[in-house]
C-alpha cells in the first residue's frame, strides 16, 4: 500500500453535525436533490425514519415517520427517478416499499424472511442497470432472495442453503453485472467469512471463496458495467479487492488485501464518479478514503494456458477519525461529487465534503 502526499492530497471536511435521539443503522441521499434519509431503531424497540434536507450547513428535518419494527437498511435502487420510492428491511424480516410523499402505507410490502434483514441491495432502477426492477435482501435466517416488486409476494429467486448444510447469518448483498437485459449477479457475504457469487441468469452458483471472517459488506465498483471489481470488508479489519474480469477455472478471482485498521470494517462505497475511489467505514469511527491502481496487465496465461487474473495496488488518499463509536452506515450522494453522508453509533449522523477528487 502507499500513501498519496503533497498538495493534491484529498482533504475530508465535517460539514454537518446531526444529533438523533435513536440509534441510526442506515443512512441514504434521496436521489436528483439535496435530500438524505436515516432509518434506525428508537429505544423503546421501534423503527425510525427521517427525512432531512441540506440547507447550507445545517440539516432541516423534513418529516418524521414512524413504524412498528426497528428498520436496520434501506436503497432507491430499484425505483425510478420520477417515484425515488425508499425500500427497507426491518428486524422482523419485512421488506416494505415507501412513498416518501404518504408514508403512512408501504406501496410494497411482504414477510421476505424469518428474521432480521440485515442488508439491502436495488438495481434496475435510477436510470442505472439494464433489466427489470429488482430487490435483494439477506438476512439472519440463512438465505438471500430477489425481489421484483411488480410481482406479488413471490421472491423471483431464493438463495438458501442446501439440504444438510449448515444455515450461515447473511449479512450482506450486492448486485452487479447488470450490463444488460439478460445479466446481473448478487453478491452475498456471510458470517462465517463464506462469499458467494449468485448469477441470476443460470440460476446458479457461480464463485464462492472464504476470507476467513466475518464479511460486513461487499459491493461492486459499478453495477451497470461488465463485472470490474468487488470489494469485501470484513470484521478483523481487513478488506480484500477482486478483479471480477477474469475467472481462473480453479484459482477463481484475483484480489489484494489491505489491513485498514484494528476493528471491523463496517462498510465500503464506490465513489459513483470514479469507480476507483472507495471510502470504507470502520468500527473506530474513521473513515478511510483508497485508490485501486490497476497492474500492468490484468490477466495472464498460467502453465497451462488458462487466463488468470492479476490484482493491483492500493492507496490510501486521506483517512479521518469522526467519532468514539463505530461509523455503520455511508453513502455518497450520487449528484455532487465528493459529498457523503454516514451514520454512527454515538446517535450522530454527518454530512462530510471530501475536496481535490478531480485531482486524482
Amino acid at each position: 500500500m502507499s500513501a498519496v502526499l503533497g498538495p493534491e492530497r484529498p482533504q475530508m471536511v465535517s460539514h454537518v453535525q446531526q444529533a438523533l435521539s435513536y440509534t441510526v443503522f442506515d443512512c441514504k441521499w434521496v436521489p436528483r436533490s439535496a435530500r438524505l434519509m436515516c432509518l434506525g431503531s428508537a429505544a423503546r424497540g421501534t423503527g425510525v425514519i427521517q427525512l432531512y434536507e441540506l440547507h447550507g450547513a445545517r440539516l432541516e428535518m423534513l418529516r418524521e415517520i414512524k413504524k412498528p419494527k426497528p428498520i436496520k437498511c434501506g436503497t432507491f435502487g430499484a425505483t425510478s427517478l420520477q417515484q425515488r420510492y425508499l425500500a427497507t428491511g426491518d428486524f422482523d424480516g419485512n421488506l416494505n416499499i415507501w412513498n416518501l410523499e404518504a408514508p403512512e402505507i408501504p406501496v410494497y410490502s411482504v414477510k421476505g424472511h424469518k428474521e432480521i434483514i440485515n442488508s439491502i441491495d436495488g438495481v434496475g432502477g435510477l436510470g442505472i442497470g439494464e433489466g427489470a426492477p429488482e430487490i435483494v435482501t439477506g438476512s439472519r435466517d440463512g438465505t438471500v432472495k430477489v425481489w421484483d416488486p411488480r410481482q406479488n409476494d413471490t421472491p423471483v429467486a431464493n438463495m438458501e442453503p442446501v439440504q444438510g448444510e449448515s444455515k450461515r447469518d447473511c449479512w450482506t448483498v450486492a448486485f452487479g453485472n447488470a450490463y444488460n437485459q439478460e445479466e446481473r449477479v448478487v453478491c452475498a457475504g456471510y458470517d462465517n467469512g463464506d462469499i458467494k457469487l449468485f448469477d441470476l441468469k443460470t440460476m446458479s452458483l457461480r464463485w464462492e471463496t472464504n476470507i476467513k471472517n466475518g464479511v460486513c459488506s461487499v459491493e461492486f465498483d459499478r453495477k451497470d458495467i461488465n463485472m470490474n471489481k468487488l470489494v469485501a470488508t470484513s470484521l478483523e479489519g481487513k478488506f480484500h479487492v477482486f478483479d471480477m474480469r477474469t475467472q481462473h477455472p480453479t484459482k477463481g478471482f484475483a484480489s489484494v488485501s489491505e489491513k485498514a485498521q484494528k476493528s471491523t470494517i463496517w462498510q465500503v462505497r464506490h465513489l459513483p464518479q470514479n469507480r476507483d475511489i472507495f471510502m470504507t467505514s470502520g468500527g473506530s469511527g474513521s473513515l478511510h478514503l483508497w485508490k485501486y491502481e490497476y497492474p500492468a496487465q490484468r490477466s495472464k496465461k498460467d502453465s497451462e494456458g488458462s487466463e488468470m487474473g492479476v490484482a493491483g495496488s492500493l492507496s490510501l488518499l486521506q483517512n479521518v477519525t469522526l467519532s468514539t463509536q463505530p461509523i455503520s452506515s455511508l453513502d455518497w450522494s450520487p449528484d455532487k461529487k465528493g459529498l457523503c453522508v454516514c451514520g454512527a453509533f454515538d446517535q450522530t449522523v454527518r454530512v462530510l465534503i471530501v475536496t481535490k477528487l478531480n485531482k486524482i
